[in-house]
């Protein structure tokens, strides 16, 4: 008779821990949310905590400040990402081009197609007032996608399969139209929705004429 009262009693603390272990996460997706809303400038971590369902001293048991759960909110969606890229350029053999392509799909379906792309909206918006953000969004994000695309384009160079020319010494241009895709999603799909099958398609062929001997 006393033992399924045993189990009730060790489980919970099981289940607070869980619970505990998963609040970062939670106030990062609520941070999201107040920041897709209202901005940089105007999210409130109070609010922020009303949405994670916690009391505002416990966002800063894990962030020291706003500036610190907006760079979570980068970590979480575009840096893991990356970090995921990074781990499929290193382990691939197979040829250049076909690496290239599944590069900038996973851009394209994990940032250019999710809500990653608000934390652009808010660095392009608010970044003159708050210069920090940008300046950490390029050196943890930015640096690290363009030398990514960099390595695969160095890649194809020394295997034979790209051209040395003006396409291979600026990774910005190979990246580009994913941002220019993200940025128009915020601005004009409402107005003048835009395919991302068929605008990363075309990105693509466009990089590999210019790459491609």
């Amino acid at each position: 008779m006393t033992k399924p009262e045993t189990v009730s009693r060790s489980a919970a603390p099981k289940k607070r821990q869980r619970r505990k272990d998963a609040r970062p996460a939670e106030i990062i997706e609520a941070g999201l949310a107040e920041f897709a809303e209202k901005g940089f400038a105007g999210a409130r971590l109070a609010d922020v905590a009303a949405r994670a369902g916690v009391v505002k001293g416990t966002i800063y048991r894990y962030f020291d400040n706003k500036e610190a759960l907006f760079q979570a909110a980068v970590m979480s969606r575009i840096v893991s990402t990356l970090d995921n890229v990074e781990e499929l350029v290193d382990g691939y053999e197979g040829p250049t081009d076909e690496l290239l392509k599944l590069v900038l799909k996973v851009i394209y379906e994990k940032i250019v197609a999710s809500d990653a792309r608000i934390l652009l909206r808010i660095i392009i918006a608010e970044g003159a007032r708050f210069p920090d953000i940008p300046a950490n969004y390029y050196r943890d994000s930015i640096s690290k996608g363009m030398a990514l695309i960099d390595r695969i384009v160095q890649r194809g160079i020394e295997q034979g399969e790209f051209q040395d020319g003006p396409m291979t010494k600026a990774p910005p241009i190979i990246l580009g139209p994913a941002i220019f895709a993200a940025v128009w999603k915020m601005t004009f799909e409402p107005v003048a929705p835009l395919d991302l099958d068929t605008f990363m398609e075309a990105h693509v062929d466009m990089a590999l004429n210019g790459l491609l001997r």
